[in-house]
């Protein structure tokens, strides 16, 4: 590679569009802007969502539901998703995500729910745990531990 050979990548650069330079160039005249009217003037045009003045759709549309902006997400791990763990293995956010049963951890972390079974020994980290799982993580011989 040298210097004189290196070049942009293909479609990476997009040529000027020269207006008014002649009728020949195709945008001469109007520069594409067609005769007259709101458009063709400068800083013409409607806001984005103006409708001619009548009521806009954001408007007339019904708004329902409700996002709580101070909700707490949790990543949601069942305990028959925690079988792929050896016996004794110790649980948590990051071994989670290691052995490919998270794909994400939330922002508050890991919680864990009492879905499906528990055989193994397993010391389970988490930020919380269903009443269930807790049981069932217990019962098995193993520890919980909220982190």
């Amino acid at each position: 590679m040298k210097m004189h050979t290196i070049q942009p990548a293909a479609n990476s650069k997009k040529t000027v569009r020269r207006l008014g330079r002649g009728i020949g160039s195709g945008l001469g005249k109007t520069c594409g802007k067609g005769h007259k009217g709101q458009w063709a003037r400068s800083g013409g045009g409607v806001r984005v969502g103006f409708e001619g003045g009548q009521m806009s759709m954001t408007r007339r549309i019904p708004k329902r539901g409700f996002d709580n902006a101070w909700k707490k997400v949790y990543s949601v791990v069942n305990l028959s998703d925690l079988d792929v763990f050896e016996d004794g293995a110790v649980v948590n956010a990051e071994t989670l995500l290691a052995k490919g049963v998270l794909s994400k951890v939330e922002p508050y972390g890991v919680k864990v729910l009492g879905g499906g079974n528990l055989a193994k020994k397993l010391t389970v980290q988490a930020a919380k745990f269903s009443a269930a799982a807790e049981e069932k993580i217990k019962g098995a011989g193993g520890g919980t531990e909220v982190v």
